[in-house]
Order: C-alpha cells, then sequence, then structure tokens
C-alpha cells in the first residue's frame, strides 16, 4: 500500500473543506451580504465534488447562518457587520465551540437578567421570534433587491447601441 499523497494529511471530509474555503471567502467580503451563492453545479467544478458533497458544504453554511436559501431563488449570503464577523444569528462550528467550553461558565449576565438561552416575552411574542420573522422578511427583500439590480443591468445593457 502507497503512503496518501501530502494533500490527504487533513482526514476531514471533502464537504468541510469545501465549506471552510466558502465560509473564508464570505468573511473576508469575495462574496458579499445579499449576494447569491455559486450554483450547485459551480461549486461541484469548483471544488472537485459531486452534487451532494457541494450541498453538504452549503447545509454547512446554512447552519451557521451565513447563508440562507429561499426556495427556487437559490442561496444567499447573509449579513454580517462591516468588521467582517458574523451576524448575531450566526451559530460558529462545533470544533470552536467545542474549544470555547471552558469559558462557558464565565457569563457576564446579571442576576435575574436573563442570559442568552431565556426568551425575552414582549406583548405574548418572544424577542427571538421577532427577530427571526424580521430577519426572513429582510432576507426575501434583499433576494427581491438583487434580482431586481440583475435585471436593471440586463435593461441597461439591452438599450446599448450595438457595434
Amino acid at each position: 500500500m502507497s503512503p496518501a499523497p501530502e494533500s490527504k494529511h487533513d482526514r476531514r471530509p471533502p464537504y468541510q473543506h469545501a465549506a471552510d474555503e466558502i465560509r473564508r471567502d464570505i468573511l473576508q467580503g469575495r462574496i458579499k451580504p445579499g449576494e447569491q451563492m455559486p450554483s450547485i453545479r459551480e461549486l461541484q467544478e469548483r471544488f472537485g465534488v459531486a452534487n451532494m458533497t457541494a450541498r453538504s458544504a452549503l447545509n454547512v453554511l446554512r447552519d451557521e447562518g451565513l447563508i440562507y436559501t429561499i426556495h427556487g431563488r437559490g442561496s444567499f449570503v447573509a449579513d454580517h457587520n462591516a468588521g467582517g464577523e458574523p451576524s448575531a444569528n450566526y451559530n460558529a462550528p462545533a470544533w470552536y465551540l467545542a474549544n470555547k467550553d471552558a469559558s462557558a461558565g464565565q457569563s457576564g449576565a446579571r442576576e435575574g437578567e436573563p442570559d442568552d438561552a431565556e426568551a425575552v416575552e414582549v406583548a405574548g411574542t418572544t424577542l427571538a421570534e421577532v427577530l427571526t420573522a424580521l430577519r426572513d422578511e429582510i432576507r426575501v427583500l434583499s433576494a427581491d433587491h438583487q434580482e431586481l439590480r440583475r435585471e436593471v443591468e440586463e435593461l441597461k445593457a439591452a438599450q446599448q447601441p450595438k457595434p
């Protein structure tokens, strides 16, 4: 049996490698918030992986809150702040959370104040539910905005005189 090639040092599945690279592109601003993600076929070609592997990479990013999907339209980058840090709905990868467990007991919440796990009740609806509904609405509006921008660009291109 021959030794594994040097590129095989990391034994994580290919979908995790793809998710890591896409995550890096998002956090470094190469793919901007609201921008549509590459198609599954484009991801397959870019990473040399199967359809389900590309889908699994997107599922990881969706679970982390970095992207969202609108049925029939595609996947889009979720908003994150200007410093490149993910927004409040970002869920860190499990490997990060596992390394952070040691500091979990050092919560900054004062006695009597709710911590992150508790929902704050506002007029019969939890604040988390309100924020989730607002986030979903913003995502839909952002996707609509991107579609309108594409249509405007197409109209501009169609109005350009052809040489």
